[in-house]
């Protein structure tokens, strides 16, 4: 059983990130490391993971995650993950309970940031991070977490 990784600044996080998926191509390897990364690294994280855009069903279907017992199923346009999905721009929100139609999986969450996935115009997922923090996403995190999620769209692209 390995450690936990020590806490990371989003700076740091990145070329960790970048070094994982130098060697994997597979998308859901990769979400589930990313996923890992993110929780074991970030501080004051209590959720990070992915949810899948299933265009049938017209819904985001939870994916490779770590934290607690998750929403299963997202329409689109509904909550953070939703609203992201359909405009497809990354949303910092400063405090869940203030965003209209917040879906509350967990109650711990405070503070949420929310990164579209998208491969060649078509939509992927969203990269979804939690915390218990009010305030807890900066814009530098916000930056830097595009950088996470190009790195992983460039896997997708190949």
């Amino acid at each position: 059983m390995s450690a936990p990784i020590h806490r990371l600044s989003v700076d740091e996080l990145v070329p960790m990130v970048r070094s994982v998926l130098q060697t994997e191509t597979d998308m859901i390897a990769n979400m589930a490391n990313i996923s890992a990364l993110l929780f074991e690294g970030l501080p004051q994280i209590n959720w990070a993971g992915f949810y899948l855009w299933k265009e049938a069903d017209g819904q985001l279907v939870l994916g490779p995650f770590q934290g607690r017992l998750a929403c299963t199923r997202i329409p689109l346009g509904r909550g953070v993950c939703g609203t992201v999905a359909q405009n497809r721009e990354t949303l910092v929100v400063p405090d869940v309970h203030a965003f209209p139609g917040h879906i509350a999986c967990d109650a711990a969450s405070e503070s949420e940031i929310v990164l579209p996935i998208v491969v060649k115009g078509a939509l992927v997922g969203v990269l979804d991070i939690d915390s218990p923090v009010r305030d807890r996403f900066s814009d530098a995190d916000r930056v830097r977490l595009e950088e996470v999620v190009s790195l992983f769209v460039a896997t997708l692209e190949n």
